[in-house]
Formats: structure tokens, sequence, C-alpha cells
């Protein structure tokens, strides 16, 4: 396991804490408890892969508040509840919001370890997106205006005919673009420069 998956273990309870952390050092993973959301959240992690364990009902912020706020930072790690009895549609509405799991106590070993595993996977799986998109937007940055239209014109299926008309241009001009924007963005059909967009825009093909 790479030095920066780390568990974040957060929890107002240190007799909890320290249980998880025993079990989750014990199966290799590196683990880093919080005794509050405001703890983890001011410990900022960034850009680490790993996940956060977190009690569903805490003084001050509360697990689904902190999941919400892991969402809003654009954190790139996956997020897994622990709920008491009677918390369980607290954590059916935190897996609405994104978050990845919910265990409701008391919890197994192996189903514990289980989740943290499945949550690491879909926490790299989160980075590589991010990478890939950061990679993807900063190649369009290199197209020129009209390139840029160009871009939106082929992504949206038009032909070349079809492009010139709408810009006022040339079929032939419009070549000129299309050849230009696909060597900017590195790719060679029409397929390769959907997913470069898709990557970079991927609030606008959800």
């Amino acid at each position: 396991m790479p030095a920066t998956e780390i568990v974040h273990v957060v929890d107002d309870d240190a007799a909890v804490r320290d249980s998880l952390r025993f079990l989750l050092d014990s199966a290799g993973m590196k683990v880093v408890a919080h005794e509050s959301a405001e703890h983890f959240l001011a410990a900022a992690p960034g850009g680490e892969i790993g996940c956060v364990l977190t009690d569903v009902r805490m003084p001050g912020v509360s697990g689904l508040e902190l999941q919400r706020r892991v969402q809003a930072l654009g954190l790139p790690i996956m997020v897994i509840v622990m709920t008491g009895h009677g918390d369980v549609p607290l954590a059916v509405q935190a897996m609405k919001n994104g978050a990845l799991d919910f265990l409701e106590k008391p919890f197994g070993d192996t189903q514990l370890l289980d989740a943290v595993a499945r949550a690491l996977a879909a926490s790299r799986s989160m980075r590589v997106a991010a990478s890939a998109g950061a990679a993807a937007r900063a190649r369009l940055t290199a197209l020129t205006p009209r390139e840029g239209e160009v871009l939106d014109g082929l992504v949206a299926g038009l032909s070349s005919k079809e492009i010139a008309r709408d810009l006022g241009a040339s079929p032939r001009t419009i070549e000129v673009h299309r050849t230009r924007v696909m060597a900017k963005l590195g790719v060679d059909s029409l397929p390769e420069l959907v997913r470069v967009v898709q990557a970079a825009r991927p609030a606008a093909h959800d």
C-alpha cells in the first residue's frame, strides 16, 4: 500500500478511535485519528489518497456535514459513515449525498476492513480521474477562441460544413481549425477528442 494511503478515523469517542486505529494498524494500514470533524478539516489532508471513517452523530460538525465539506473541498477521499441504532436513515442520506458506504454498529472486523479497502480503491480512481481532468483542461486552454468554437461543434456531432455555416466561415477554414484542434489536444480521431473533452468537463457529460 502506498504511503500516501491514509485512513482518517473521525469519532468523538476516544475508545472507538483507539479500537479502530488498532484494527487498521494491525491490517497494515496507515491511520490518523481525529477527535472531531473540525479537527480533521483543520488538518486539510489535501491530495492524499485515502478514506474517511466517521461517526454520523458527533458534537459540532456531524458526519453528514463532514461528508458535504469533503465534497465541497474537492478532496479525492471517499467517506464511510458509522451509525448507531436508529441512525440508519441518516446513513442512507449520506450515501445519497455521495458517501461510499455505511456501517451499522456493532460491525465485524472483516466488514470494516472490506469497506475500507473498497473506499481506498475508489479514492485511487478519483485521484486518477482528477489528474486526467486537470491534464485535459490544460490542453483546452491552448486553444484559441475560434478553435474552441470549432471544438464545441465537433463534440456536438456537427460536420465541418455545418460548423462553417454556424460560424460564418468556409468549410476549408474549419478544416484547418479542426486539424489544429486535434494537434493541440494530441488526438488522432473524433472519439479521442470527445474523451478529452469529457475528462475536462465531466459535469457537462453526466
